[in-house]
């Protein structure tokens, strides 16, 4: 059934050029001014928001090409705007107005054709091509870096928007690989059907940015990544199109679509997709509980994930990410509980859940004896909203930022421990005040979790950049000596290209060097990602 829904666009709103999501929605002088209020040694007053006419933009070092010129801007805004993700070291460099390398060209293909087109003339001209989706990036992979390359090519993927075929049949679907994700469920909604993938950064984010980064979506077990949702890739690289046959299984072979999952735009651009989609689900059900000590929790949340239970949400929050979110007052950690079906009932699934955490010390009601369901709410909210304070942190000089990893069970309570520790300890030492250093399970497996870490501290003013990488160091250094992966879910990009270098194995490192070198002869896509 083929599809013709274009991509939709805001008429009303704006994006921040450089900050997360729309630029109405960010934190005001007086609401940044009392969030830094709440951290120790941090600015005054606000930093200001940047302006894009206070940067230093050079003319393009190039001209487009002429039969693809109407594909291409060169304003002082689009550019700056594609310059960076929206990481913290991102904020925190534009609003000390040094984004970095600035892109001379931003191209919105429409085709695969034309997206083909633009990569032979850059290949001719040594001009770098950086893919980029929402550009909500958080491990520095939509940026240039280095000197390298002539010029810096910025290619856009969201006029590319459509989902082009549904297979009712079969569930699944061929997309585009430009389609934001609010698109892509308004195009799949009328066909009773959802592609089910909600990352944190889902109204932000693309289909092609999931598999090029192999996103982790909202959901805390069964399929967890978009990985699991891909039948075949089309793939526009240098050397050819790669175009894998769309199947339910195969066991012919490594597989062609693992290689193009998780390149970061390395080794080609992935232009479309058929995906695994699934009926909306119409029953729902949810419950929280509290924990007076994080290790029984997590031995709860072992539990549930060890069962056939299979929940929708299974996030364990800390007693400093419970307070932080509103999920509790009283210094309990919280687990939060989620089924959802389109078959029928779910409540006796969570049932069984609640009675599994309560057999390890879970309760129902708080230390009052209220009852903690609201902190399911209080949850949702605060994870769509701290994207924003964050950025508002970020203007008070503050150090804001999360970063994740996965390890196996007789791993998970250790490495916490540790990275809460010394984590904490650096930050201390740099910055002579105390620092934050929350955590929350956000996926769990039978065999594993995944901790998500938050990170507040008062920055050093000035050098709130350098500051962070010095954290994230610590923190790298951590996970690598408990064995646990450099990123879950948030990609390798630029900033975790150090600890990948040291998780992968050196014949695979052999292998993906040869892979880059025949696919990308000239070195154009988003050098520095994956390999040199």
């Amino acid at each position: 059934m083929p599809g013709t829904t274009p991509q939709p666009t805001s008429a009303t709103r704006t994006r921040s050029w450089w900050g997360w999501g729309w630029a109405d929605a960010h934190p005001d002088d007086a609401e940044c001014a009392a969030m830094g209020a709440l951290i120790p040694g941090t600015l005054a007053h606000p930093l200001p928001v940047p302006r894009v006419r206070d940067l230093d933009i050079e003319r393009p070092a190039v001209e487009p090409p002429a039969g693809l010129a109407h594909l291409v801007a060169t304003g002082p805004r689009e550019r700056a705007a594609h310059a960076m993700g929206k990481a913290y070291r991102d904020v925190a460099r534009a609003l000390r107005g040094r984004p970095g390398r600035i892109p001379d060209l931003v191209a919105r293909p429409t085709e695969e054709r034309e997206v083909a087109d633009l990569l032979d003339w850059a290949g001719e001209r040594q001009v770098a091509v950086v893919p980029y989706g929402g550009g909500s990036s958080v491990s520095g992979g939509v940026e240039y870096r280095g000197d390298a390359h002539r010029a810096v090519l910025s290619l856009d993927l969201t006029a590319m928007g459509r989902v082009l075929e549904v297979d009712a049949v079969g569930r699944a679907a061929r997309i585009q690989a430009g389609t934001l994700g609010p698109s892509l469920e308004d195009q799949l909604r009328p066909h009773g059907l959802t592609l089910r993938h909600f990352p944190q950064s889902f109204e932000f984010s693309t289909l092609g940015g999931w598999l090029a980064t192999r996103a982790g979506g909202h959901y805390a077990t069964g399929r967890t990544h978009i990985d699991d949702f891909v039948q075949s890739l089309r793939v526009v690289t240098p050397a050819g199109t790669s175009a894998s046959w769309r199947l339910p299984a195969s066991g012919a072979g490594p597989s062609p679509d693992r290689l193009f999952l998780g390149s970061e735009g390395a080794l080609g651009i992935i232009t479309e997709a058929w995906v695994r989609l699934q009926e909306r689900p119409t029953h729902k059900a949810s419950a929280s509980l509290a924990f007076t000590d994080f290790h029984a929790a997590l031995e709860a949340v072992r539990a549930i994930a060890q069962s056939d239970l299979s929940p929708a949400n299974c996030r364990l929050l800390d007693a400093g990410e419970a307070a932080l979110s509103g999920a509790s007052h009283d210094g309990s950690a919280v687990l939060v509980l989620g089924f959802e079906s389109s078959d029928g009932p779910v409540t006796a699934r969570l049932g069984q859940a609640v009675d599994l955490a309560r057999s390890h010390g879970g309760r129902r009601g708080g230390v009052d004896g209220a009852d903690t369901d609201a902190a399911v709410g209080a949850w949702r909210s605060a994870f769509l909203r701290m994207p924003y304070l964050r950025d508002g942190l970020a203007r008070m000089g503050a150090v804001a930022e999360t970063f994740e990893t996965a390890a196996t069970w007789d791993r998970i309570a250790g490495l916490i421990e540790a990275v809460r520790t010394e984590v904490g300890e650096a930050a201390l030492k740099a910055s002579g005040h105390p620092a934050t250093v929350n955590c929350r399970l956000t996926h769990v497996y039978p065999d594993g979790a995944a901790p998500y870490f938050t990170v507040l501290a008062a920055g050093r003013p000035g050098d709130e950049v350098a500051f962070w990488d010095d954290l994230k160091a610590v923190a790298s250094d951590v996970l690598h000596r408990h064995r646990a992966t450099i990123t879950h879910h948030h990609a390798v990009g630029r900033d975790h290209r150090p600890g990948y270098d040291r998780q992968r194995p050196d014949p695979f490192a052999l292998a993906l060097r040869a892979a880059k070198g025949a696919l990308d002869p000239r070195g154009i896509l988003n050098p520095g990602v994956l390999v040199d």
